[in-house]
């Protein structure tokens, strides 16, 4: 990064801890309401125009594959190893060094980035031939997922720019500009579906394309803020700069600890391959989900980071404990009784939102029963990211990816176990009860490391 007007902000010391982070757990999950408003509208006009159909499968199969290389290589590991490292850098040596790691950083994750969609894209027909076995019998249907895959695939370039630039934002309590960047990306996706769709000879496609796009614009609509922090983006590419190596030491483990949410949904989007309609209720059913867990936990997580990273680097341990128990609660308080709400009124939600035009009843019906295997894993979901946050913070990514690697063997045993008696109800069943196994040994790990009871 270039640095175009010194002093670098400081980072703010006045209001109590707690209040902050409520603050700018507030403001970001207020943002991410938004998003989610924007999120269900897109879902509606998605639902509507394909239902359950054979291009709904294809997309969400193909849409799975760079989605689950977003979580691996941006927004969840990039912010969890980048906050710590930038903070320690911008507190213990200079603003200006600071901004010279973000910006080795950038270029790094741009090249990397950019290789892997490229062998992605060539690689797309062998991808695609083992994540969706079921669809090997169809070859149109295997060929519209590989072209989607393909189209989709740059999405992650865009994604991952955007989620470093939302990490040097949120580094410096600055949270607004990233919690809005996603209502760009819905609106980028629902013009192309509602708007574009019609002129091409393949609908499904402009979807696509509208992905890409709605990347590119999460992206470019930060820029503005960065620069109002006298920051702009510029090539600099310095893979030994020791930041970047110490990124790269803790974004190696912290791929799988962040990202075992979406490669077990990746796990139960592949079986569901085998079932008519599994991975578009899948789709919809963790959608659902979605909306209490980004505006609530992932909201939480976000603000949360910042304060822990900063503690962590004092060395106060007992302020990290406090405010760990404090996001818990906090959390937990209004999770628990979604979670209930989720269950119970699961059908009416799904009839009000989803069924209309293509999406029928029975499509409800099947969206339902995903909804509730996920929805008994609500609350771990959440805690989940909390949790991981806090080893974050202490720079520890290692413990996360050895508990993720428990979970996803969990998930698979769990899901081969249930989908012959519930078909995709039992693979969104096995998703939840594999993230309340990774949640309680994390608690259990946390409380002996922490000296506390971490809900006490």
């Amino acid at each position: 990064m270039t640095q175009h007007s010194p002093p670098a902000p400081e980072f703010p010391a006045q209001q109590s801890e707690t209040h902050r982070i409520s603050r700018a757990a507030g403001v970001i999950g207020g943002a991410t309401f938004l998003s989610r408003i924007l999120g269900f509208i897109r879902d509606m006009a998605l639902a509507n125009l394909f239902g359950a159909n054979a291009a709904a499968d294809a997309f969400y199969v193909a849409y799975r594959i760079p989605n689950l290389l977003r979580e691996l290589f941006a927004e969840g590991s990039m912010s969890s190893a980048f906050i710590p490292v930038f903070t320690e850098y911008h507190a213990s040596k200079s603003p200006k060094e600071a901004w010279a790691l973000a910006n080795a950083a950038f270029t790094t994750l741009l090249t990397l980035v950019t290789l892997v969609t490229i062998l992605g894209i060539v690689s797309a027909p062998g991808i695609v031939w083992l994540l969706a076995p079921g669809f090997r019998a169809d070859a149109s249907k295997l060929a519209t997922t590989t072209l989607l895959t393909q189209i989709m695939f740059p999405y992650l370039i865009f994604v991952s720019l955007a989620a470093l630039a939302m990490g040097v934002l949120n580094a410096l309590r600055s949270f607004v500009v990233p919690a809005l960047a996603p209502v760009f990306f819905n609106i980028c996706v629902i013009l192309f579906a509602v708007i574009i769709s019609p002129i091409f000879a393949q609908p499904i496609l402009a979807v696509a394309v509208g992905i890409v796009i709605g990347g590119l614009a999460q992206f470019l609509m930060q820029l503005p803020g960065l620069r109002k922090k006298g920051l702009t983006f510029s090539l600099d590419f310095h893979p030994h700069h020791p930041g970047v190596k110490k990124i790269g030491l803790l974004i190696i483990p912290s791929l799988l600890g962040l990202a075992v949410t979406q490669i077990n949904l990746t796990v139960s989007t592949i079986l569901a391959s085998y079932f008519q309609g599994g991975p578009t209720y899948l789709f919809y059913g963790m959608r659902l989900i979605q909306f209490p867990l980004g505006i609530f936990g992932v909201a939480m997580a976000t603000a949360i980071l910042p304060s822990l990273s900063a503690q962590a680097a004092r060395g106060s341990m007992t302020e990290l404990r406090e405010t760990l128990n404090f996001g818990l609660r906090m959390v937990l308080f209004i999770i628990v009784p979604s979670m209930a709400g989720l269950i119970c009124l699961r059908i009416p939600i799904i009839h009000l939102f989803f069924e209309h035009g293509a999406f029928s009843a029975q499509d409800t019906i099947g969206t339902a029963s995903a909804l509730l295997g996920f929805s008994i894993g609500l609350w771990a979901f959440a805690s989940y990211r909390i949790l991981a946050t806090a080893f974050y913070s202490l720079q520890d990514t290692r413990t996360p990816a050895l508990v993720a690697v428990l979970s996803v063997a969990t998930n698979i045993g769990l899901s081969l176990w249930l989908m012959a008696p519930l078909g995709h109800m039992g693979l969104a069943l096995a998703a939840g009860l594999a993230a309340i196994f990774n949640t309680l040994i994390l608690v259990t790990i946390l409380h002996q490391r922490l000296h506390g009871l971490l809900w006490g």
